[in-house]
């Protein structure tokens, strides 16, 4: 489970950053920021974790539990996105580290550092410690995880009325046997990814 060593042990302001949605063949890739001034309280604590071990029940209590916890002043929280777009225009990875900057940037203000999860420290206006598997280490990183995770979701749920043939609600954009045959056969929207494979060849496939 996670705990609140490494933002103990490196003292000062520390917000925990992680995204969700780098896998998906549609959709926007999303990024959260989470800095707990005053540690956690020991109730949102018991609730947090790595998004993916948490059921999706699990993770929308959670989620209410960070909201109504940053509207009492004891969190502070940021979620950007980087679009579909963003996505074909400058790669999966930099347009990660582009919806982390833009998290960060919706906090009160920078931190003295960012824990991020993974291996590949984005350019942000601070320190940056990556830590490998740190939504399950950190309760900072594993609430940005669950963040991103459910705010990632309830868009893609929102595009599925709009573009029904895909069945965004029930894969989130991920490329399942189902989404891979309905790209197939209907060719991408607007908001496939271009660049990445399935995607391209789908459209070489259905072109005049």
């Amino acid at each position: 489970m996670p705990d609140f060593s490494l933002e103990l042990a490196a003292g000062g302001r520390v917000a925990g950053i992680d995204e969700a949605g780098r896998g998906p063949l549609a959709g926007p890739v999303l990024a959260a920021a989470v800095v707990f001034p005053r540690g956690v309280p020991g109730d949102l604590a018991a609730l947090l974790d790595d998004s993916k071990r948490l059921s999706a029940a699990a993770r929308e209590a959670a989620f209410a539990a960070l909201r109504a916890t940053a509207a009492r002043g004891e969190a502070e929280i940021g979620i950007a996105a980087a679009s579909a777009a963003e996505i074909g225009r400058l790669n999966i990875l930099r347009a990660t580290h582009l919806a982390m900057a833009r998290a960060l940037a919706r906090l009160r203000r920078p931190p003295d550092l960012a824990l991020v999860d993974g291996n590949r420290p984005p350019p942000l206006p601070c320190p940056v410690q990556c830590v490998i598997g740190g939504d399950g280490l950190s309760l900072s990183i594993a609430a940005a995880s669950i963040l991103a995770k459910v705010t990632r979701d309830r868009a893609m749920a929102r595009l599925d009325p709009r573009w029904p043939d895909y069945g965004f609600a029930a894969h989130a954009g991920y490329p399942t046997a189902r989404h891979r045959a309905a790209l197939a056969a209907h060719g991408p929207c607007p908001h496939h990814r271009r660049g990445f494979a399935p995607v391209d060849r789908a459209t070489l496939a259905l072109a005049p």
